[in-house]
This record gives structure tokens, sequence and C-alpha cells, in this order.
């Protein structure tokens, strides 16, 4: 009994030391695979009055009045000191006037409060929001530079739009093929003012930059990305500026070339459409655009789908959320996106000054082309069309039609022309995805 009490008790202190012996030499494992969280201190302390002045060399203040020489913009490149300094004071009293136009006046607030804000944000100095790793730079990165936003907001509208006046009104069609003139015109022009040595665009850049004048955001925004990606800041801006400016461009060119009688022409009542038509008329219109331009499907498809799914009646929940929630979120980081490329740096410098300057020509021509096709077709037997709507060739999507009505209801308050310049409308809008895709498919 006594041996065995011996044998135990020399069993037991065995195991307790081996069981120390285990857990000391697991514990100099960890050590030697944990570094050490021991961080040597860098702060230098200061008197308050270093401090003080270390503040106020760090205010916006400073760095706009006194920039600092080693300031890099928001893609990494030198700038200069008018544009880290007066520059940046130039865009946000730029930004100030947007805020003004959007609020005071109305002018598709929408658009223009997210751009400029995001301008506003993208002029400050110091913080670089618009770089990289600024919040500014990341919504660029992931909606604006992969053609993501562009399609989203593609899908948001074919939800929101009814092809109704278009198929009870077939022939409003070519006024939005004839505003399309207003693409190829400038993508002429563009190039033969580089043949003149005005202006250094190359063809793929001159047919980024004609698009402008379809005056469509996504569009604009998707062909720059496959054609002239060095560009697409600036024709973004531009593209969505003239969309946001459609209420101010417009109307001086719609009273030019029309009279006060032809202003106050009243279209006639518009057929009833039946669902079937508006049904297989998305996945006709697919359907052609993937046998004939490929190039197109992308935005077409986008744009196709959102129309179908409203047209189907059976997913209401998905068309909402395309109609509302999706698309809003989508217009706020698209616009703060757009805004980011107002930077002083990128904004006033020559080449963006003459893509603004194309890029207005391109709208205006498009405009006229649209009302003068209206004109032309009155010539011709048949129910008159009012010259208005022709201006809604473009695809500014509702504002060109809203446009058209307002300024026709200031001749006739009676003259209801908003339906009608729906049907040129969302044809501009399928005109312009084409005409991207020709330009795509023959530069690209």
């Amino acid at each position: 009994m006594k041996k065995m009490i011996i044998k135990f008790l020399t069993l037991l202190v065995f195991l307790t030391l081996n069981s120390t012996t285990l857990m000391a030499s697991q514990d100099g494992l960890q050590s030697i695979k944990s570094p050490s969280t021991h961080k040597e201190e860098t702060y230098v302390s200061q008197s308050m009055g270093h401090m003080v002045v270390g503040f106020l060399q760090s205010t916006g203040i400073v760095a706009l009045f006194n920039p600092n020489p080693n300031e890099l913009s928001a893609s990494g490149k030198k700038m200069s000191d008018f544009h880290k300094g007066f520059g940046r004071i130039i865009m946000i009293l730029v930004t100030f006037f947007l805020f003004w136009l959007a609020i005071a006046k109305g002018f598709e607030p929408l658009l223009l409060l997210p751009i400029a804000f995001g301008g506003l944000l993208a002029n400050i100095p110091i913080a670089n929001i618009a770089g990289p790793h600024g919040f500014l730079g990341v919504i660029y990165q992931m909606g604006l530079a992969n053609e993501m936003f562009p399609i989203i907001i593609f899908m948001g509208v074919g939800a929101m739009t009814d092809f109704g006046p278009l198929l009870s009104n077939p022939k409003t069609a070519l006024l939005g093929g004839a505003a399309q003139f207003g693409i190829f015109g400038t993508l002429v022009g563009a190039v033969a003012l580089s043949q003149m040595g005005f202006v250094d665009f190359t063809l793929q850049q001159a047919s980024a930059i004609s698009i402008i004048g379809g005056a469509d955001g996504p569009t604009s925004i998707f062909i720059a990305t496959k054609l002239a990606p060095e560009l697409l800041g600036a024709i973004a801006v531009a593209s969505y500026s003239y969309m946001a400016m459609v209420p101010i461009i417009q109307p001086p060119i719609m009273k030019i070339l029309t009279t006060e009688d032809e202003r106050k022409i009243k279209m006639s009542t518009l057929r009833h459409v039946s669902r079937l038509e508006k049904l297989v008329f998305p996945i006709m219109v697919l359907i052609l655009a993937i046998l004939v331009l490929p190039e197109s499907t992308p935005l077409i498809g986008a744009f196709m789908f959102g129309n179908f799914l409203k047209e189907s009646g059976v997913v209401e929940r998905l068309n909402d959320t395309l109609q509302n929630a999706l698309i809003n979120i989508t217009t706020i980081f698209l616009g703060l996106g757009v805004g980011s490329k107002l930077a002083a740096d990128q904004f006033l410098v020559p080449e963006t000054m003459f893509i603004m300057i194309l890029g207005i020509i391109a709208f205006s021509v498009g405009t006229a082309a649209g009302v003068l096709m209206a004109k032309v077709m009155n010539m011709f037997p048949g129910n008159k069309i009012n010259p208005l709507i022709g201006s809604a060739g473009v695809s500014a999507v509702p504002m060109a039609a809203r446009v058209s009505n307002k300024v026709g209801m200031e001749y006739d308050r009676t003259n209801m022309l908003l339906m009608h310049a729906m049907g040129p409308n969302v044809a501009g809008v399928i005109g312009s995805a084409v005409a991207a895709g020709v330009l795509i498919s023959i530069f690209a």
C-alpha cells in the first residue's frame, strides 16, 4: 500500500512538471510569433507658440493664399499656383452659382445640387477629397470609370419611360433622329478644327466629345470610357451641365426658329396604345440592336430591361425600386462623382474649355435640327406637328419635353404638349445610344 502511494505521488509530480514545461515552451513560441506592439514615440513636444503657428499653417486660408509648392492634384500631378489658389476660389464661386440656379431658379436640382456640392468638396485644399483615397475619388472609380452608374441610370430611366406617345405617333421618332445631327455635325467640326490646328483632338476624342450633343449624360460617360478615358471627367461635366441647363439653352433657339402661329399649333389627341404593344416594343428594339449594332446593347439593353419590368405589371416591387430608390441613390453618387472633376486643375484648362464650347455647339445644333425637322414635316399632308416638340429630340428625359411644354403654354395656356413631346424625347434616348454604338464600332 505504501509503495502504491509513493508511485502515485511520483507520477503526479512528473505530470505536473511536464505540463509546466509544455506551457512555458508554448508561451515562448507565442512570444516569437507575435511581434511586439510597442511603438517608439515619434511626436516631438513643442511649445504652445509653435503649436499655434503649425495649426494656422494647416488652415484653408493659408493653403489658398500661400499654397504649398509641393502640393499635388487629385491625380498625383503637379499643380500651378493659380490652380492651388485663385483657381480654387473661382471654382468655389462657380459652385455657389450652380446652387443658386438649382435652388432659386429650380433648374434641375436633382442633377445640379450633387454636381455643385461635389465641385465644392473637390476644391477644398489639403483634404484631397477627390484623390484616390478620398471618398469622391472612390465614388468616381467605383461607378463612373467602370460605366456602372450610367447603366443603372438607364435601367431607372427605362422604368420611368412610357413608349405610348411614341407608339401612338411613330413619325415623331424622326424628330429624335434629327436631333442626333448635332452629334455627327460636331464630330465633323471637331475634326476640322483639329486639322486647322486650333485644337489637338484625335478622331476618338472628337467622337467622345460630339456625343454631348445628345444631352445624354450616361451615354456620354459610356462612350468616353470606351474611346477617350483621359477626357472622361471633362466630358461628364460638360454633358451633365448642359442637361441641367436645358431650360436656359433651348428656349431661345426654339423661339428664333419658330413663328408665334407655329408655337400655337395644337396637336391631335393620341390614340390608345395596347399593353401588348408596350410589351413587344422593348424586346423588338433590343433584338434589332443585337442584330444590327451590338455595341449599343449595354445601354439599350439596360433601358429596355427597365421598361420591360414596368410594362410587365407583375414585378411592381422591382419597378418601384428602379424608379425611386435605386435611381435616386445612383443619382447622388453620380452627381458627386461628376462634381469631383470640377476641381480647378482639371476644369480651368484649355482642353476642358474647348470641350465645353464644342459641347454647347453640339447641343444647340441638335436642338435646332429637331425643330427644323418638325417644320419640314409640316410641309407634307397630314396632322400638323408643333415644331416646339422637335427640341425634345435631344435625349434629356424628361427635361427637354417639359421645356417644350412650358414654351408652348407661354403662348396658349390650353396647349398641353408634354405627352406629345415625350415621343421624340424617348426616341432621342434610343437615338443617342445608337449613335454611341455607331461611333464605338467605327473608332474603338
